[in-house]
């Protein structure tokens, strides 16, 4: 479908307005923290709940020596680090989890030694700042179970974890946490205490998980309220997804970042389904606040087991979309065992730009399984322009490609074009009329389109 520009955009006005309800002001100061789709890695694909400090520091050692120039700077630490048995990718009914006296998770010291005699990850956060990196964490919403049924005191006041709880507000694939009753005495202090802590170790990101769906909207607002009390800048992000649209004036003025659909993985059918969800999200896209399509599972993953089972044409495919889109970009790869095409892949400053710097990016068309994203080029009247073949490759055909054609006049152009390929650093010439370049089954092309004169 065309992209009614002017229809949209005040329709992205109108709902970061109605956002701004409930004494949030329209440009929250915390999106000043993420002006740009964070880009980093979470240990989640490559690790499950395994991940060691070790493996930690490993990480980041590559990313502050092939990646950081790229502008890849955030290591994170999924799920179940205060979890001394966790043993893949499945999660231990009632679990014994690291613990402090308020009820609040701490780093299993076997798998983070340096946590050891309460430190927590302050020694880890700091090895990570020294490299130029920063750090951040995963954490299960809401209060142990474990500490519900101590009756762990709240800091700083007289109540109880049992005094907070909803017990009836339960994760269903996770049995670490009951939910918080907002309503309650001490509710709002038990988070301002978690996010106290985690300051203190030196947080930069932390993504918050079984917040999106369903959507726990005040428990989401007693997060928000418990970070910006820190006063530290933490970035904000809420999983899983898919967070239901309709949130979207909530979500975008309390988080910078949030999930439009469930795990994703290497997965075609998986890939195919984030262009429309991408798509239905444009109105809250914006410099501190991002639709978060989930991790890129490139290169070696599960624990080691097995490589991505994208295909190249798929991998850029997927590298364009999340670009176009600004989705954030967090790689799920061990990166110890990146090999060169993937490294080539993340490491492209073209395609990284469009990500990190483009403006207005939405949906052109999508016909056919064709589709057709553009975005402006700030400080200039370029365009960038995205073009997809998600159509499956005849079984018969011997053609491995298809022309997607797109009309400049679409785009803005009335005049002649030169066109630049961002994957192939290749200046394509001069264009006229309509540009339709053959784009491979699954695959993607992604170029930068400006005025032939200038």
């Amino acid at each position: 479908m065309k992209w009614p520009g002017g229809t949209w955009l005040l329709l992205g006005v109108a709902v970061l307005l109605a956002g701004a309800g409930g004494g949030r002001a329209a440009d929250p100061g915390y999106w000043a923290w993420a002006q740009t789709p964070p880009m980093g890695w979470n240990s989640w694909d490559g690790f499950a709940t395994t991940v060691t400090e070790a493996q930690t520091k490993a990480q980041a050692g590559v990313m502050q020596s092939q990646l950081a120039a790229h502008g890849w700077k955030l290591i994170t630490v999924d799920i179940q680090w205060y979890e001394p048995n966790a043993t893949g990718f499945d999660y231990h009914q009632g679990a014994k989890l690291a613990m402090d006296e308020f009820g609040r998770l701490i780093p299993a010291a076997n798998k983070f030694p340096s946590a050891a005699n309460g430190q927590g990850f302050k020694p880890l956060a700091d090895y990570v700042h020294s490299l130029g990196l920063q750090f951040g964490l995963h954490l299960m919403r809401g209060i142990p179970r474990q500490a519900v049924a101590a009756r762990t005191p709240i800091q700083g006041t007289t109540y109880t974890a049992a005094d907070i709880a909803d017990t009836n507000s339960l994760c269903e694939w996770n049995t670490d946490m009951y939910g918080v009753d907002m309503t309650k005495p001490g509710a709002q202090a038990y988070y301002n205490s978690v996010f106290e802590l985690m300051a203190s170790w030196g947080l930069d990101f932390i993504k918050v998980d079984d917040l999106s769906r369903p959507y726990h909207e005040a428990e989401i607002a007693a997060i928000r309220q418990a970070i910006d009390r820190t006063g530290r800048a933490i970035v904000f992000s809420t999983s899983p997804g898919a967070t239901p649209v309709s949130a979207g004036p909530h979500v975008s003025t309390h988080a910078n970042m949030w999930r439009i659909s469930d795990d994703f993985w290497d997965k075609w059918s998986l890939l195919r389904d984030q262009f429309d969800r991408l798509a239905a999200w444009t109105p809250y896209r914006g410099p501190g606040h991002f639709p978060d399509a989930d991790m890129l599972p490139l290169g070696v993953i599960q624990m080691g087991k097995s490589k991505t089972r994208f295909t190249p044409d798929e991998q850029f495919t997927l590298l364009t979309l999340w670009s176009i889109a600004r989705s954030p970009l967090i790689l799920g790869a061990d990166l110890t065992k990146l090999d060169k095409f993937t490294l080539a892949l993340i490491t492209n400053d073209e395609v990284i730009a469009v990500d990190q710097a483009s403006t207005v990016n939405h949906e052109l068309f999508h016909r056919d399984g064709f589709y057709g994203w553009v975005a402006d080029v700030p400080g200039s009247t370029d365009k960038y322009l995205a073009l997809f073949n998600t159509q499956d490759r005849p079984l018969t055909s011997p053609e491995a490609s298809r022309p997607v054609a797109v009309q400049l006049s679409d785009l803005g152009f009335t005049e002649g074009t030169r066109v630049r390929n961002l994957w192939t650093h290749a200046d394509l010439g001069t264009v006229t009329g309509e540009f339709a370049p053959a784009i491979p089954y699954h695959g993607a092309g992604l170029y930068r389109v400006s005025p032939a004169a200038r």
